[in-house]
Order: C-alpha cells, then structure tokens, then sequence
C-alpha cells in the first residue's frame, strides 16, 4: 500500500514533500469538460474524477488528487494561451475572487473515499497592461487557474488573502494533512 500523488503539478509536489510523507506520482488523465457552474462542486467532482481513474489502475494503494480553480463571476481554469492569460489577468484586476481546490483521497481495497473543497479570497491592486504583458512573458501564468502563481512572479499583484495561502498554491496542506491522518498516512507530532 502506498500513497499516490495523481498530479504532474510541480506545486503540489513541493507541497506534500512539505508534510514528510512519502508517495510517488501517477498523473491521471480525465475529461476536464465537465458541465458544472458551481465552482466549489466542480473542483470537488474533478479531484473525485482524478483520484478515482488513478485508483482503478492502483486498487490496493490511496490516490490523493487535487483541482484548483478561481472563481469571479465565473470559472476561470487555467489559460489555453498567452492572449486569454492577458483576458484573465485584466479581469482579476483591482478585484477580489476566490480560489477553490478541491482534494480526494481514493482507495478501493480500504472502501476510503473523502473530499473535501477549500475557498480562499484573494484581492488584486490594479494590475497596469504592461505588467500584464511583462508577467505573461515569463510564462509562468500559463499553466496556472486564473493566469497567475501566487507563490511566484504573479504574488506581486496580490494586497491580502483570507483563508489557506497553500490552497492558492494548489493544495490546502492543513486539511490535506487531516485528510491523510485519517487515513493512517500522516503521523507527525
């Protein structure tokens, strides 16, 4: 029995690592184009969908999957090029959105199946357009829900958060922590 990360997501790697637990990584692959408009019940659905096809393939072993998206009016996942990650970012400008991940914890042969979604609120001073086009040049918003890394170049435009800074991130580790203690996986302190 292990522990499996179904994410290729460098930040929830650098998360988890940060719990001292041991796993190893099985990206899982879905269909993303779920027809959910509640942001909080789609992330929860996705990491569900994640966890769920890494552990029809690993029955014995625990999945844990994660999705994160931002919220603002609507869902904002992450951007499918430089020109959308420029809509997304002058959007999130000078507002305040929220960002949801939801987690899973799968394992058929244990019958444990959890999940849970965390929100958080970030505000965002105003953003100027050659920010904007200076940040998307460092491709770090492309690969991102909503264009941008809190935890990188994109935290600059970020005045107060309320909530988990590492559910930004991608992965709330307090109840990631919870979630993997009562499953037996987490025994620190």
């Amino acid at each position: 029995m292990e522990l499996i990360l179904a994410s290729k997501s460098p930040r929830r790697r650098e998360l988890l690592d940060m719990l001292g637990v041991d796993y190893r990584v099985e990206p899982a692959t879905i269909n993303e184009g779920i027809d959910i408009k509640n942001p909080e019940r789609l992330v929860k659905e996705l990491a569900l969908q994640k966890a769920m096809a890494v552990s029809a393939k690993n029955p014995e072993d625990y999945i844990l999957a994660a999705d994160t998206v931002v919220y603002l009016e609507d869902i904002l996942g992450k951007p499918k090029d430089a020109k959308e990650a420029y809509e997304m970012l002058s959007f999130l400008s000078g507002k305040t959105h929220r960002v949801y991940t939801g987690v899973a914890l799968v394992s058929k042969d244990n019958n444990f199946v959890k999940v849970f979604a965390e929100m958080t609120e970030v505000d965002f001073r105003l953003i100027r357009p050659k920010e904007i086009e200076d940040y998307i040049g460092t491709k770090e918003p492309l690969d991102k829900a909503g264009a941008y890394g809190i935890q990188g170049f994109g935290g600059v435009f970020v005045t107060a958060i309320r909530g988990s800074y590492h559910n930004v991130v991608g992965l709330p580790l307090a109840q990631t922590a919870e979630l993997l203690g009562e499953a037996g996986l987490y025994k620190k302190w």
